[in-house]
C-alpha cells in the first residue's frame, strides 16, 4: 500500500521547493501573479490549495506538474472508501434527481458551507477537513463541464433555514443557490415548510441516470452511504421522488423563496 500525501505535507514541499530556488514569498507571488500574503496564507495552511495556484507554480518552479498531482492525489483518496463508487456514477451520469429535507447537497455547495458542516460533523483533523473539502469542490466540475448532467435538487425549505456556519456563510450559500439555480442544466425547488409529513422525510436519496439508460441510486445514514441499483430499490425511490418533487414549488417559485430566506441571513 502506497502512502498518500496529507496537505501539510504538500505545503511543506511548496515551502520548501521556494525556499531551494531562494525566492521570497513576495518574489514567488510576483512569478505566479499571487499578492505575497496569499502566498503566505498558502504554505501556512490558512487558504485552500487549488490546481491554477499549483499550476502556476509548477510552471515557474518547473517540477513537471508534480503539485498539481500531489493535489490530485490527496483528493482522490479523500473521501471514504464506501463513497468512491457513487463519486465514479457521478462522475457518468446524464442526469441527476437529489432530494435533501436537511442540508444543500454536496454538489450545490459552497466551500465555506461544506467546511462549516464538516467541523460540526465527526471529530475530523484539519487536515482530515481540508481534504474532505477539497474532494466535495472537485466533484462540482460536473456541473461546469462540456454537456454536463441534468440535475433537479429538491430540498426541504429547513435545508434553507437551519444555520450552518454563521450568518454569511449562509447567505452566501442561498446566493449560489439562486446562481447556479438560474443556469440551463440545473434546477433547484422547495418543499415548503408548511407541507404536511410526506415519505420523503424519512431520508435523503439521489437517484442516477447514465448514458446507457442504467439508473443507480445513492443513500445515506448516521454511518455511511451505500450505492444501489436493485430493480426493486430503484422502483420505490423513484415513487418517493415523485412525492417530493410534487409537494415541490416550481423554479422560478422557489428561486422567490430562496431569496426571501437570504435576505433574513444578512
Amino acid at each position: 500500500m502506497i502512502d498518500i500525501p496529507t496537505l501539510g505535507f504538500l505545503r511543506d514541499q511548496l515551502r520548501r521547493a521556494r525556499q531551494t530556488r531562494g525566492l521570497s514569498q513576495e518574489e514567488l507571488g510576483r512569478l505566479i501573479n499571487y499578492s505575497s500574503s496569499a502566498v503566505s496564507a498558502v504554505e501556512l495552511g490558512h487558504h485552500h490549495l487549488n490546481p491554477d495556484y499549483l499550476g502556476r507554480v509548477d510552471t515557474v518552479l518547473e517540477t513537471g506538474g508534480l503539485f498539481v498531482s500531489l493535489l490530485e492525489l490527496i483528493r482522490l483518496h479523500a473521501a471514504p472508501d464506501w463513497f468512491r463508487p457513487w463519486e465514479e456514477v457521478e462522475r457518468e451520469a446524464t442526469a441527476l434527481r437529489w432530494y435533501d429535507p436537511t442540508v444543500i447537497p454536496g454538489l450545490l455547495q459552497t466551500e465555506t458551507y461544506a467546511r462549516a458542516m464538516l467541523r460540526a460533523g465527526p471529530l475530523l483533523t484539519d487536515d482530515e477537513v481540508d481534504k474532505r473539502v477539497l474532494a466535495r469542490m472537485a466533484r462540482q466540475a460536473v456541473l461546469t463541464r462540456d454537456e454536463p448532467p441534468q440535475l433537479v435538487a429538491v430540498l426541504d425549505e429547513q435545508a434553507l433555514r437551519r444555520q450552518v456556519g454563521d450568518r454569511a456563510t449562509m447567505r452566501e450559500q442561498l446566493e449560489h443557490l439562486l446562481t447556479i439555480g438560474g443556469t440551463p442544466h440545473v434546477q433547484v425547488r422547495i418543499v415548503p415548510a408548511e407541507t404536511p409529513w410526506h415519505v420523503g422525510l424519512a431520508g435523503p436519496f439521489v437517484l442516477a441516470r447514465l448514458a446507457d439508460g442504467t439508473e443507480v441510486a445513492h443513500l445515506d445514514n448516521q454511518l455511511r452511504g451505500h450505492t444501489v441499483d436493485g430493480p426493486n430499490d430503484l422502483a420505490t425511490l423513484g415513487r418517493r421522488w415523485e412525492t417530493v418533487a410534487g409537494e415541490a414549488l416550481p423554479r422560478r417559485q422557489s428561486a422567490r423563496l430562496i431569496e426571501e430566506v437570504a435576505k433574513t441571513w444578512t
